[in-house]
């Protein structure tokens, strides 16, 4: 469990990114990429990233050097997710190779001792190294993550949207309290679910406020910086608060007040696109055949609930704003 302490002026200074934090993207995708946790939301991604990395050349890097350096566990270090570049690439990448050497040293050798670092990491305290380093998340960013960048804006878009609502009906204190139950306002301590393997831990504002950054890959449980004395961020899940079990996924786990408005199949259809689902995984979600779910999705389109593009021989059904919309305001109604 993670408390974040807030006073007056930390409310007065809270904020929500406007737009996906890709430092923040390729770790968590990395992340998603070391655990079968939640792989039913992303499974349209996984098929094409595993694609794109092997086309790219780029299985190699990411087993070597990337994955070690970013271990889904306690601790990954900071220095990986710069606090001043919120929502630039260039930026964050620029300050990662601005990193002073001592920082890195530090840093790595927490990893080391939380879960194992690999023997070359020391060699990121040279300059060339972090800019070689730079280039392959680069790499990784434009073959994974980028083709996504589009949806992302526009699920975050609605979910700046449904916090916006509770903004104006409750002032800040009103948006925290609609942030999920991974994340829950007991004024004047927001209590954020954090992994398992995590120890307890507080962490006061001091005046700095709290930039909320929602994320498409983070799965479950929120993620902060391990150094108190960084600006305070706190990446979390869009959508993804409650969804099913590795094994299971469906009707079964849409809202009542979904159900109710669109029936359980149509409910179940666009909780699959939430993430991207083909038709075919919108029949798996909803229990019907191929043809019923195509005729589902083009109700759903119609109503512009969801887009439907094409990935090569692949349709992809994902959600439009106003369906992202849709499905964060019944998950609200249900806490």
């Amino acid at each position: 469990m993670l408390r974040i302490h807030f006073s007056d002026a930390d409310l007065a200074r809270t904020r929500i990114a406007a737009a996906p934090d890709p430092v923040w993207e390729i770790a968590a995708s990395m992340h998603r990429l070391q655990s079968r946790k939640g792989r039913w939301a992303y499974a349209e991604w996984y098929r094409t990233a595993r694609q794109q990395l092997r086309e790219k050349k780029l299985e190699r890097v990411l087993r070597s050097v990337l994955l070690p350096l970013y271990p889904r566990a306690a601790y990954f270090p900071d220095f990986l997710t710069p606090a001043d570049a919120v929502g630039d690439l260039a930026m964050g990448i620029e300050s990662i190779v601005a990193t002073p050497p001592r920082r890195v040293l530090e840093e790595v050798a927490i990893l080391d001792r939380t879960v194992g670092a690999p023997a070359w990491a020391g060699q990121l305290t040279r300059l060339d190294a972090r800019k070689e380093f730079a280039g392959m998340l680069r790499a990784y960013y434009d073959a994974v993550i980028a083709p996504y960048e589009e949806q992302t804006q526009a699920r975050i878009e609605a979910e700046r949207a449904a916090l916006c609502r509770g903004l104006l009906n409750g002032g800040v204190e009103g948006m925290l309290s609609g942030l999920g139950p991974m994340l829950r306002w007991r004024p004047p301590v927001l209590k954020v679910s954090y992994p398992k393997q995590a120890a307890d831990r507080d962490l006061y504002l001091g005046g700095r406020g709290l930039t909320l950054v929602p994320s498409h890959f983070n799965w479950g449980e929120p993620v902060a910086f391990a150094d108190p004395q960084l600006p305070p961020v706190l990446v979390y899940s869009l959508l993804h608060e409650r969804g099913p079990s590795d094994a299971t996924h469906g009707a079964d786990i849409v809202d009542k007040p979904l159900i109710t408005l669109l029936g359980r199949t149509r409910a179940a259809a666009l909780r699959a696109a939430s993430t991207g689902a083909t038709t075919t995984e919108i029949a798996r979600a909803a229990g019907v055949s191929a043809s019923s779910a195509s005729r589902h999705a083009t109700a759903l389109r119609d109503a512009r609930l969801i887009t439907t593009v094409r990935h090569g021989p692949t349709v992809l059904h994902t959600l439009t704003p106003a369906g992202a919309s849709l499905l964060r305001a019944s998950t609200g109604k249900s806490r």
